[in-house]
């Protein structure tokens, strides 16, 4: 039998993208369930805000966390909890509408509109601002590695 090198071309072509499209699918269905997962972490965030919840930020913030305030402060994850738990202001509502999450390998980014109503002294206040959230994949577990929120656009 003779092997023309167009066969040969042919055959390594085959073979080099047979392993990216039996692949493939796995690869969009654990993109899809990492996705998911982020999702959720970022509704535990989200609720953990707004109940002062200590164990479920604990669990979701990573140990090297960043956060970030759209004034500027950072903080680290000890700094960041206690701020939480000893904040003045009631929250009353704690809203992330316009949330997307795009998730790369081991990192995902979530970006959303912070939209939360809240009182201090008698004085209700709405806060509107914009948040990038970037999340790792630590042990398994999707953990909050950096946050920054920011000043969003005068509406026009």
């Amino acid at each position: 039998m003779d092997v023309s090198r167009r066969d040969m071309a042919v055959a390594g072509a085959v073979a080099l993208a047979a392993p990216g499209l039996l692949l493939g699918g796995f690869t969009s269905a654990d993109a899809a369930a990492d996705e998911a997962a982020v999702t959720e972490n970022v509704e535990i965030l989200r609720k953990a805000l707004l109940g002062a919840e200590k164990t479920r930020l604990e669990q979701v913030a990573a140990a090297q966390i960043s956060y970030g305030h759209s004034d500027g402060r950072v903080e680290t994850k000890e700094q960041f909890i206690n701020g939480v738990m000893t904040r003045k202001q009631v929250v009353k509502s704690l809203a992330f509408p316009e949330l997307k999450v795009a998730v790369v390998g081991d990192a995902a980014i979530a970006r959303h509109i912070y939209l939360a109503e809240s009182e201090l002294d008698g004085k209700a206040t709405t806060t509107r601002i914009g948040a990038l959230q970037v999340w790792q994949k630590q042990n398994g577990s999707w953990k909050l590695l950096a946050r920054q929120g920011f000043r969003l656009p005068a509406p026009a």
